[in-house]
């Protein structure tokens, strides 16, 4: 009997995972099943130039459609799978039409995190997740009008930055007492907010959303302390959780993300997952970790590929990341979380410098705005015990 691999999700985890099987040499059949009508896509330039309008659709397609056609991969678009049924290995799917398996692999990715209060539901309340979204936001998205964000990490940063490039009138609102509070340092807000400040975007720091109001269509954000804030749309940018509710449903083991181990297999021997919806344990961190970065989809993908075709890769990644605003880049090599020293080298008021992250005396992350050669510096040597070139002169 032929070995039949499906692929659940296809986004850049889930198209990674089919090449690499190709490329390895995997002869049987692959399904590659996406919830979306469209090529498997990236992600990162909807919340930048594919909103701004400078590229196109296809631009963001990850392969043409002739790569899965002479490949071989049987691609399944906007046909999700609603149910996994591992004793018959078989996935049903919302058209009613069922796919069995001999292997399941789930890069299912992320969701926007739902707002928990009172007219969320309003049209004119979006999230950024995918083409669909971008769709929806770009007729709003006009010179003149009026938009409330809610939270202040990478995406609503990213959004206000395009937005206030097309002149609109922009309002962050972030429950911590700045931005990006749990993942960089002091130096790196306040960078941050004096850019986005200096731009003309507004800021209300450390107070929550009570309400969206609005008749049928929200009309403004009403915080915490009582401001209201007229707005023409809002967007929703408080985060991502995992999509596990599928392997949930299914019995496999899951805790904000599917739990697999060093070779992306999960708690049942004939499935793997990989990619932002998964959660595994960390060496070199020395806990739990789940990622939501490119790099990690991409390697995690080829790893499960690998152990899939009875390699045994061991993942335990250096993770990095980024984020463009305006003409600044910001690249992160490294997992800053618990740090206990951040030194800043060069001085953020040039728009190039970078910080160093320390715990227990070793380096654990580098910050690096427009800053590319700490970024590179950062990638080859973190994890080993030595890091004086990417601190300063005692």
């Amino acid at each position: 009997m032929t070995e039949k691999i499906v692929v659940v999700g296809a986004g850049q985890a889930g198209s990674q995972v089919v090449q690499t099987l190709r490329q390895k040499g995997f002869e049987g059949d692959l399904v590659l099943i996406g919830d979306e009508p469209h090529l498997p896509y990236q992600r990162p330039p909807l919340s930048k130039k594919f909103l701004k309008g400078d590229v196109g659709e296809e631009t963001l397609y990850l392969r043409p459609k002739e790569f899965y056609e002479v490949n071989k991969v049987e691609l399944i678009s906007g046909d999700p799978v609603v149910a996994v049924d591992r004793q018959k290995k078989l996935l049903e799917l919302k058209s009613g039409s069922s796919v069995s398996y001999s292997k399941l692999v789930l890069t299912t990715g992320t969701k926007a995190r739902a707002l928990p209060i009172e007219g969320a539901q309003l049209d004119g309340v979006l999230s950024l997740r995918g083409i669909a979204d971008v769709e929806a936001l770009r007729p709003l998205v006009a010179p003149g009008k009026k938009v409330v964000i809610i939270g202040g990490g990478y995406i609503g940063l990213e959004v206000g930055a395009v937005a206030k490039d097309l002149g609109l009138d922009v309002r962050i609102v972030e429950l911590q007492e700045r931005l990006l509070k749990r993942v960089v340092s002091d130096d790196v807000a306040r960078f941050f907010h004096e850019l986005h400040e200096e731009k003309g975007v507004a800021f209300h720091y450390g107070v929550g959303v009570e309400r969206i109001e609005g008749d049928g269509r929200a009309e403004a954000v009403v915080l915490s302390d009582g401001t209201r804030l007229e707005c023409d749309f809002v967007l929703s940018a408080v985060g991502a959780m995992p999509n596990d509710a599928l392997a949930e449903a299914a019995g496999l083991e899951t805790d904000d993300g599917i739990i697999v181990d060093g070779h992306g297999q999960s708690s049942d021997e004939d499935v793997w997952a990989c990619g932002d919806c998964v959660r595994f344990f960390s060496q070199r961190y020395g806990r739990s970790i789940r990622l939501e970065s490119v790099q990690n989809a991409i390697d995690q993908a080829k790893t499960v590929a690998a152990s899939l075709m009875n390699e045994a890769p061991d993942y335990d990644p250096l993770p990095w990341f980024w984020s463009d605003q305006y003409d600044i880049k910001l690249q992160i090599a490294g997992l800053s979380h618990g740090y206990e020293e951040a030194i800043t080298v060069g001085s953020p008021k040039t728009g190039s410098f970078y910080v160093a992250y320390l715990k227990d005396g070793k380096l654990v992350c580098v910050d690096s705005i427009n800053h590319p050669r700490s970024h590179m510096m950062a990638r080859r040597v973190m994890g080993q015990d030595w890091h004086e070139d990417l601190l300063p002169p005692a």
